[in-house]
């Protein structure tokens, strides 16, 4: 047999890839964790903030709904989660307004979606209310969440799709790590070290050629030094724009080509577009203006500006707001510059309170990221295009007992676009690649244990 430098190895350090590397680790696989980027984490990504409690994400923020995964992760790290409650305001007509919770309410025009006997855009099945005075407020209050949400166009979304995540997530609690993703993952880079896994950071993969049992990997360190790396099975947990990605020397190829249905399910599965600024401020002057009017406010809507939402961490005091843009909305602001970006968000959050001089006087600073233009991202998470229903579950099928594919991309149960989603696949991919190798899927000590 020829020389391996592991069992497994595991492409992406983000969610789906540790979950992955510790299953298998801890079951006494030879586990080796290939990141492009200098850091683990993926798409989740904290940064520190001057004056603020905790690091700001940039990337995933939000637990959405009971995310067994998450939520178990979070126990056994110490840590715990908190619920993102508090108002919600609209701007319409130059004033803000309370209005409840409008997901759940709203998303229950999409049940007709999903005995559709043909699949449509969301564009196309929702302009089928606008003649409907009832219902053309939930169809329109329905886009928004499609958009924003799903950070989909819904020209391309699949309508049946979009009903499906919809109904099976229908529990439309949020919350958010207390304290940030940051522990969480930290903690759980410390038990894969522990089980014995291999992590290098700052290694590109480029090309992947497989056959039954043998996987050879070219990689790129530190921009450098080219390196090929050899294991019996490999665990993809890359995003799929990374995957779909032709044209500079950066995409990722397949010798022999990935097999035409998975092809094909990469042809059907989009990734959503989000421009995100997390604006810091001297002081939470939002909370202080109209009689103090707005101090419970979580969640502001300005569907007709190009930052549709803004959010606080209510029910924790912060000096920071995230503006958000997701769809269409956010590819519309393709092509301006970080400086101008900021500018836009601060004044267009300053201008839902009639306070653009404050918003800017208050104003201490701002961080954000470009997935799209991320090289190891490509996009936020991804969303079914019209005809692609399957899809997330072929991209999830092994190939030939060798190739194996995680991350949220291929989550079931409505959790595509989720870090508990990414976790779920981790694992499943990894349990996967334990039997295929003959590896025993009870953990190391309970096997001890059992003699």
């Amino acid at each position: 047999m020829e020389r391996t430098d592991a069992d497994v190895i595991v492409i992406g350090a983000g969610a789906a890839g540790l979950a992955a590397a510790r299953f298998l680790a801890s079951r006494s696989a030879r586990v080796l964790v290939l990141e492009a980027r200098d850091r683990i984490g993926g798409r989740v990504w904290w940064r520190p903030l001057p004056d603020a409690a905790s690091p700001v994400e940039l990337g995933a923020e939000f637990i959405h709904g009971k995310a067994p995964h998450t939520t178990a992760l979070l126990r056994e790290a110490g840590l715990r989660s908190i619920a993102a409650d508090g108002d919600s305001w609209r701007s319409a007509g130059g004033h803000l307004h309370h209005e409840p919770e409008t997901f759940t309410r709203n998303a229950s025009i999409f049940d007709a979606a999903r005995s559709l006997a043909r699949d449509e855009s969301v564009e196309r099945y929702l302009q089928r209310f606008d003649d409907d005075g009832k219902q053309r407020e939930q169809a329109r209050v329905a886009r928004y969440f499609v958009e924003g949400f799903d950070a989909a166009d819904p020209a391309i979304a699949s309508a049946k799709s979009i009903a499906a995540e919809w109904r099976s997530g229908v529990d439309s609690t949020i919350s958010r790590p207390l304290g940030s993703y940051q522990p969480m993952f930290q903690h759980l880079a410390r038990a894969c070290a522990a089980a014995g896994v291999r992590v290098s950071l700052s290694t590109m993969v480029r090309h992947i050629s497989w056959q039954p049992g043998i996987v050879s990997i070219d990689a790129r360190l530190d921009d450098t030094e080219s390196r090929r790396f050899r294991a019996r099975a490999a665990v993809v947990t890359v995003p799929v724009g990374v995957l779909r990605y032709r044209g500079d020397d950066e995409q990722l190829s397949f010798e022999p080509e990935l097999p035409s249905a998975k092809v094909a399910a990469l042809a059907s599965i989009e990734m959503g577009h989000v421009v995100r600024v997390v604006l810091s401020f001297d002081t939470a002057f939002w909370e202080h203006v109209n009689e103090g009017r707005y101090r419970d406010a979580h969640f502001f809507r300005s569907d007709s500006q190009p930052f549709p939402g803004f959010w606080t961490q209510v029910p924790q005091r912060e000096r920071f707001v995230v503006a958000w843009a997701g769809g269409p909305k956010a590819i519309a602001l393709r092509g301006v510059s970080p400086t101008e970006l900021v500018e836009l968000a601060r004044n267009e959050f300053g201008d839902l309170f009639g306070q653009r001089a404050l918003a800017r006087e208050r104003f201490a600073g701002a961080v954000f990221h470009d997935w799209a233009r991320d090289p190891h991202a490509r996009g936020a998470y991804s969303y079914i295009a019209v005809g692609g229903g399957g899809a997330r579950e072929m991209l999830a099928e092994p190939v030939d007992g060798t190739l194996f594919f995680a991350g949220e991309a291929t989550a079931r149960h409505g959790e595509g676009g989720t870090v508990n989603g990414a976790l779920e696949s981790g694992e499943r991919a990894a349990a996967q690649a334990a039997a295929a190798l003959g590896i025993d899927l009870r953990p190391t000590e309970e096997r001890n244990l059992n003699g």
